[in-house]
C-alpha cells in the first residue's frame, strides 16, 4: 500500500511500526453545531482508508476524539469559544449541546455508511492526562507560565514548521484583523496548553489544576487521547488539510517534546469541499448538511458516491448539478448490478485475483475513482453472474456504497417487489434515450418514449436525482 505523507510531501510505501497492525487516529468534530457535508468529506475518506487497510489484511485500531471543550473559533487560540457560542445560541448547557451534536454527528455518519471508530473519547474525559502532559512539558522546559496561563514555547524547537517552510501569515487559519494578540506569549506561534485566565470569564467547564481553576487548550487533547489508547508510537494521523497548521503542527511539537522521539510516521490530509464561492463553512450561504440533502430528496449514499469519484488530495467543488449527475450515475450502476443474475458458482480464484487487483489499484494512495472503474470492468468481464456479484460485494467492503442492497421500500413506504432484470435493463435504456432526446430539445420523442412505457405499465418520475421509474 502507498500513501501520500503530508510530512514528507511524497507518496510512500506504507510500513507500520508493528507488522500487520495499524494504529490510526482521526481528529474528531467540535460538537457545537451540525457537521456540514464539507466536514464529512474528511470523515468519508478516512473511513475508506480504514476499510482499505482492513481489506488489505491489517489489524486496525482507530481512535477519534470529540472536542467538547477548549476549541476557540480561531485555531490559533483567539476568537470565541465554540461550545459556549453554541450553548448561548440554543439556551442550553454546554454538555447538553455536546450530547445533542455528538449524537447528530454519528447519525450523519451512519447515513453515509461511515464506520464508528474503535475508540471515541470526549476531551472532557481526559483532564488528568492533559494536566500530566503539561506538567512534563514544564519540567522539560518546553512550556512556561505567563498571565496565569500555561504556554508551549515554540522557540525551544529546532524545526517548528515540520510540514514545510510555510508563510506564517498564510497559515494562520481563521485569524481576523480585529483579534487582539495575546501579550502573554513570548513568541508569535506559542500556543496555550492550559487557560486559567482568558476573556471567557463565564467559561462553563472548569477544572482544578496545579496552575489554578481553568480548562485545556485545544491542541493538547489529540496528543493525550491518542497516547492514552494507542501508546507513544502511532502509524497514521488523519484530518482535513486545514488542520495542518497550526493544529497538527502544534500536536507534533508538544507530543515529541513530551516523548523525546518521533510520534507519528504518516500524516493523511483530505482537501476541502468547496462550493462555487469558495471553501464551505457553517457561517456563509446555505448550511449544507446531510439532513438538508435528504429533505431535497437525495440518498446520502449518493453523496458518498460523489466524493469517491474524486481524489482526496484534490479540492472538490460541490453543486446540486454535480450531485444530480453523481446520483443518477449511482442509480444506474445499482440497476446494472441488480440486473446481474446470480447464476453459476463463485470462482474463488477469480475473486482472489480481483481482490488483489483492487488492493493494488485503490491502495495506490486511496484511488477511489479507479476503484469505481474496476466495478465497471467486473460487470463487463466474462465472469459468471455469481462471481461478478461476489467480487462487487468484496469491493464494497471498502467503498461502502451498498451496491448489492435493494431499496427496502418505495417512497410511499410500500415494500418493493423484485424487478425482472431484462425489463430493468430495457427501461433504463429507454430512459437514457429519453434523456438524450430532451437534451437535444426533441421533446416530441421524449414524450413518445414516456407514452410507450406508460402503455406497458411503466411510470416515469422526473426528480433532481434523475428519472426514476416504477410499475403501475
Amino acid at each position: 500500500m502507498k500513501l501520500y505523507n503530508s510530512l514528507t510531501k511524497k507518496v510512500e510505501e506504507f510500513v507500520p511500526n508493528e507488522e500487520g497492525k495499524v494504529k490510526m487516529y482521526t481528529c474528531g468534530p467540535t460538537v457545537y453545531h451540525f457537521a456540514h457535508i464539507g466536514n464529512l468529506r474528511s470523515y468519508l475518506m478516512e473511513d475508506v482508508l480504514e476499510k482499505l487497510l482492513r481489506f488489505s489484511g491489517y489489524d486496525v485500531t482507530r481512535v477519534m476524539n470529540i472536542t467538547d471543550v477548549g476549541h476557540l473559533s480561531s485555531d490559533a487560540d483567539t476568537g470565541e469559544d465554540k461550545m459556549l457560542k453554541g450553548a448561548k445560541r440554543e439556551h442550553k448547557t454546554v454538555m447538553e449541546i455536546a450530547k445533542y451534536y455528538t449524537d447528530a454527528f454519528f447519525s450523519d455518519c451512519s447515513k453515509l455508511n461511515i464506520k464508528t471508530p474503535d475508540v471515541v473519547e470526549p476531551a472532557t474525559n481526559c483532564i488528568p492526562e492533559f494536566i500530566h502532559m503539561i506538567e512534563v512539558l514544564l519540567e522539560k522546559g518546553y512550556a512556561y507560565k505567563a498571565g496565569e496561563n500555561v504556554y508551549f514555547d515554540t522557540s525551544k524547537l529546532d524545526n517548528y514548521y515540520v510540514f514545510g517552510n510555510q508563510n506564517e501569515n498564510e497559515l494562520m487559519v481563521g485569524v481576523r484583523d480585529d483579534v487582539t494578540e495575546d501579550e502573554n506569549k513570548r513568541n508569535k506561534n506559542d500556543f496555550v496548553l492550559w487557560f486559567t485566565k482568558s476573556k471567557f470569564e463565564d467559561q462553563a467547564l472548569k477544572w482544578d489544576s496545579p496552575w489554578g481553576v481553568g480548562y485545556p487548550g485545544w491542541h493538547i487533547e489529540c496528543s493525550c487521547i491518542s497516547m492514552k489508547h494507542l501508546g507513544e508510537y502511532m502509524d497514521i494521523h488523519c484530518g482535513g488539510v486545514d488542520n495542518i497548521f497550526p493544529h497538527h503542527t502544534n500536536e507534533i511539537a508538544q507530543s515529541e517534546s513530551y516523548t523525546g522521539h518521533k510520534w507519528c510516521n504518516y500524516w493523511f490530509h483530505v482537501h476541502h469541499l468547496n462550493d462555487e464561492t469558495g471553501k464551505m463553512s457553517k457561517s456563509k450561504g446555505e448550511f449544507l448538511t446531510v439532513s438538508l440533502l435528504e429533505q431535497k430528496g437525495y440518498d446520502p449514499i449518493a453523496y458518498r458516491f460523489f466524493t469517491l469519484q474524486s481524489h482526496y488530495r484534490k479540492p472538490l467543488v460541490f453543486s446540486y448539478e454535480a450531485l444530480d449527475q453523481a446520483a443518477q450515475t449511482y442509480k444506474k450502476l445499482k440497476n446494472r448490478i441488480a440486473s446481474i443474475s446470480d447464476e453459476g458458482s463463485v470462482d474463488e480464484n477469480a475473486k482472489k485475483e480481483w481482490h488483489d487487483k483492487f488492493v493494488e489499484v485503490v491502495g495506490n494512495d486511496v484511488n477511489t475513482a479507479m476503484g469505481l472503474t474496476l466495478i465497471y470492468d467486473v460487470i463487463k468481464s466474462g465472469l459468471s453472474g455469481a462471481t461478478k456479484r461476489a467480487v462487487i460485494d468484496d469491493f464494497d467492503q471498502v467503498l461502502g456504497l451498498k451496491l448489492l442492497e435493494a431499496d427496502a421500500a418505495d417512497e410511499n413506504g410500500q415494500e418493493t417487489t423484485p424487478v425482472d432484470a431484462e425489463l430493468a435493463a430495457r427501461v433504463e435504456a429507454k430512459i437514457e434515450e429519453r434523456t438524450k432526446a430532451k437534451k437535444e430539445k426533441n421533446f416530441a420523442l421524449a414524450d413518445e418514449i414516456r407514452a410507450q412505457l406508460l402503455e406497458e405499465g411503466i411510470v416515469l418520475i422526473d426528480t433532481r436525482e434523475g428519472t426514476k421509474w416504477e410499475k403501475k
